[in-house]
Formats: C-alpha cells, structure tokens, sequence
C-alpha cells in the first residue's frame, strides 16, 4: 500500500511554545517553535481522530478550557520574561516532538 493509499489520521497533542533564537542577523531573530509535552497531564488529552475538522475542534476546546487555565500567570511569548506557553495543536499522522521540524533561516 503507498503512502497515497493509507487512511489520514489526525493527532492532537499539547506543546510548550515559545520564542527561540535564530540567529545574530539584523541584530538578532527569533521564531516561534515548541516541543511536545510528554508529562502525564499533559499525554492525558493526547487523541486520534479520523476527520481533520473533529481535531481542530478539539484543539481549540483545549485552548479555550484547561490550557488557558494551564497559562494563567504565564508571561505571553513576546514577554522577554516567558517561559513558554501551552498549547493544544492538531497535525496530520503521530505527534512531532517539536516544531517547526527544522530551524528557518534567515532572509
């Protein structure tokens, strides 16, 4: 069977997201990017799904419930005081451990 041929599955999984260095051009840059959270609170509202749309309104039930308590008190990213931030995002197939999969550069 070829990858054309294989049912698509969608995960939700929970990310610590935060701003990270890119690099010293321009006086330096940096880009959002996250790494799966593995801690059992978190690994407890890991789901498959089947449909793309039933992923994303998890996500966002997620977002918009126990992750906003999780990041209450928490700095926003852009706070040069942040240690990150939770959120829930659905992709195509199994978890990545983080995003982006490779660091972007600079242009």
């Amino acid at each position: 069977m070829t990858d054309q041929n294989q049912p698509k599955f969608y995960t939700v999984a929970i990310y610590m997201e935060d701003k990270l260095y890119g690099g010293p051009e321009e006086g330096g840059w940096y880009y959002h990017g996250g790494e799966l959270v593995t801690e059992p609170r978190a690994a407890n509202f890991l789901r498959g799904f089947d449909k793309e749309e039933d992923a994303q309104d998890y996500a966002d039930a997620l977002n918009q419930g126990v992750i906003a308590q999780w990041n209450e008190g928490r700095p926003e990213i852009s706070s040069a005081l942040s240690e990150g931030r939770y959120v829930a995002i659905y992709d195509e197939g199994m978890p990545k451990p983080y995003f982006p999969e490779e660091t972007p550069h600079y242009d």
